[in-house]
C-alpha cells in the first residue's frame, strides 16, 4: 500500500515537473512571440514611416514638377512677349508708327490718278499736295519731292510727331505711305488762312469775329505743342499758309514737319549761340533765332504775332510791325484795319493788336508767356466775338429743303432716296440698314439705291460761304 502510494506521488511529481517544463516552454514561446510581434510592429512602423516619407516625396516631386512646368510656361510667355516687343520696336523703326493707317504706293497712285495735275491743290517747299479720296473720305495727300533727299529726315519727323498728337487745332494725320514719302491728312475744305487774307481764288474776306476766334485757336494749338511732354515741340515755320480752315472755318495748324524736339530748352533770359540749320519763312521768322540759331517755344510766338497783325490788316508781313507802331503813335489805328470788313469793334481790335505787338518783341525774354498772359486775353476776345456771331446767326435761317428730314440739320452730303426725298447720306444709309420704308411717308420703298444730289450740295456749300461773308455786317 505504501509503495503504491509512493509510486503515485513520484508519478504525480514527475507529471507536475513535466507540466511545469511545458509551461515554461509555452511562456518562452509566448515571450518570443511577443518579441517577434514587437519587432514586426517596429518594422511596420518604420515601413509606414518610409511609406509616408515616400508619399511626401511624391507630393513634393509633383509640386516641383508643376512649379517647373509653370516656370517653363512663364519663361516661354516672357520670351514670346519679348519677341513681340522686339517685333514692335522693329516695326516702329522700319515701318513708322502704327497709330496711323499705312497706305501702299499703289493705293496712293490710284487715289491721285498717278499724281494728276488736275488733283493738285498746292505746292510747297516739301512737295505737292493733292486732293483725293481714300477709304471713301476726302483727304489731302502731301508728296515729298523726289529730289528732296535732304528733306527725308524731316518728313519722317513729321510722321513721328503727328502720329502722337491729336488736338482740335492741329491738322489730323490720317495715314502715310513711307514707300513713296507721302502723308495723308484730313482735308480742310476752306483752304488756308493765306487764301482768305489775300483773297486768293475769290475767297471771301473773313469777318472780324472769325479772325478773333482764329487768333485764339492758333494760340491754343501752339500751347498744345509748346507744353507737350516730355519735350516741347516748336513749329519753326508758322505762317498763314500753314493755318488751314475746315468747312466750319475752324482753324488748325498744319505742316508740323519742321517741328523740332527741344531736349534742352534754353531759358528766355539767356542768349546762346548754337550751330543750327535755320528753317522757316522770312518775315515770320524770330529775329533772335535768325541771329543766334537758338530755337525756343517763344520763337513761334513771334510768328504768331505777325499772323495776328495780318488778320487785322490783311496785308503783306514786311514792315507790318512798324506800320502798326506808327499807327498807334499817330492815332490812326483804325486806318490799319481791313477795309473789306465792316463793324470792327475798335477797342477790342486795338487790344488784339497790342497783344500781337508784344509777341513781336525782338528778344524772347521781352515776349509774354503764352499760357498765362496771351491765352487768357485771347480767350476773352474770342468769347466777345462768339457772342457777336450768335447774335447774327439768330437772324439767319437756311431754306427748309437744306435740312435733312431725319437729322433736322443742314446737310453736308445730300442723297436722293427712292421716295423722292433728300437726306444726309450717313443718316439715310443708317435708316435703310434697319428699315425698308420711307422715313417721311412710311410707305414701302421700291429699292434702297441712293443718288447723290450734286445740285443741292453745291447750293448748300454756296449758302454756307455767303453766311461767313454776311456775318461780318
Amino acid at each position: 500500500m505504501y509503495n503504491q502510494a509512493f509510486e503515485g506521488l513520484v508519478h504525480a511529481q514527475s507529471k507536475v515537473h513535466l507540466l511545469s517544463s511545458e509551461w515554461n516552454e509555452d511562456a518562452r514561446r509566448v515571450d518570443a512571440a511577443r518579441e517577434r510581434e514587437e519587432s514586426l510592429r517596429k518594422i511596420a512602423s518604420e515601413e509606414r514611416k518610409k511609406h509616408l516619407e515616400a508619399e511626401t516625396e511624391v507630393v513634393m516631386a509633383r509640386k516641383l514638377l508643376a512649379e517647373e512646368a509653370y516656370k517653363r510656361q512663364m519663361a516661354e510667355l516672357r520670351a514670346m512677349k519679348e519677341s513681340l516687343e522686339k517685333q514692335k520696336i522693329a516695326d516702329a523703326l522700319f515701318s513708322s508708327d502704327s497709330r496711323y493707317r499705312r497706305y501702299t504706293r499703289n493705293e496712293i497712285e490710284v487715289a491721285t490718278d498717278f499724281f494728276s495735275e488736275a488733283k493738285m491743290i498746292g505746292e510747297g517747299a516739301y512737295g505737292k499736295v493733292y486732293k483725293c479720296n481714300l477709304d471713301h473720305t476726302p483727304v489731302a495727300i502731301k508728296v515729298l519731292r523726289p529730289d528732296a533727299c535732304d528733306k527725308k529726315e524731316e518728313f519722317m519727323r513729321e510722321v513721328e510727331v503727328l502720329s502722337h498728337f491729336h488736338h482740335p487745332h492741329i491738322v489730323l494725320l490720317l495715314g502715310a505711305c513711307p514707300d513713296s514719302g507721302c502723308l495723308v491728312y484730313e482735308y480742310m475744305e476752306n483752304g488756308s488762312l493765306e487764301d482768305h487774307i489775300y483773297r486768293i481764288n475769290g475767297q471771301p474776306p473773313l469777318p472780324w469775329s472769325v479772325r478773333f476766334r482764329v487768333a485764339f485757336e492758333i494760340a491754343c494749338g501752339l500751347a498744345f505743342l509748346h507744353y507737350s511732354k516730355p519735350e516741347p515741340i516748336v513749329h519753326r515755320d508758322l505762317k498763314p499758309g500753314n493755318i488751314l480752315l475746315d468747312k466750319h472755318y475752324v482753324s488748325k495748324i498744319g505742316d508740323v514737319g519742321l517741328a523740332k524736339m527741344i531736349y534742352d530748352v534754353v531759358p528766355d533770359n539767356i542768349t546762346e549761340y548754337r550751330d543750327s540749320i535755320i528753317a522757316g519763312t522770312l518775315y515770320y521768322m524770330d529775329p533772335e533765332y535768325q541771329r543766334t540759331g537758338t530755337l525756343r517755344p517763344k520763337s513761334d510766338l513771334y510768328s504768331f504775332g505777325i499772323i495776328t497783325l495780318q488778320l487785322l490788316a490783311a496785308c503783306r508781313p514786311n514792315g507790318l510791325i512798324l506800320k502798326f507802331e506808327n499807327a498807334f503813335s499817330s492815332g490812326t489805328f483804325s486806318d490799319m484795319l481791313d477795309k473789306s470788313v465792316t463793324g470792327w469793334p475798335l477797342a477790342e481790335a486795338e487790344e488784339l493788336a497790342k497783344i500781337a505787338l508784344s509777341c513781336c518783341k525782338l528778344r524772347c525774354r521781352e515776349r509774354p508767356d503764352l499760357e498765362s498772359e496771351v491765352l487768357p486775353s485771347l480767350n476773352r476776345l474770342a468769347k466777345f466775338a462768339d457772342s457777336s456771331i450768335r447774335a447774327v446767326k439768330e437772324q439767319i435761317h437756311a431754306p427748309s429743303h437744306y435740312y435733312c428730314p431725319i437729322l433736322q440739320e443742314v446737310m453736308d452730303n445730300p442723297d436722293i432716296a427712292a421716295d423722292g426725298f433728300t437726306y444726309e447720306h450717313e443718316a439715310i444709309k443708317a435708316w435703310l440698314d434697319r428699315h425698308n420704308v420711307s422715313p417721311v411717308t412710311k410707305q414701302r420703298l421700291q429699292h434702297k439705291m441712293l443718288t447723290p444730289n450734286h445740285v443741292l450740295r453745291s447750293a448748300i456749300h454756296e449758302w454756307r460761304r455767303t453766311q461767313v461773308t454776311s456775318s461780318s455786317a
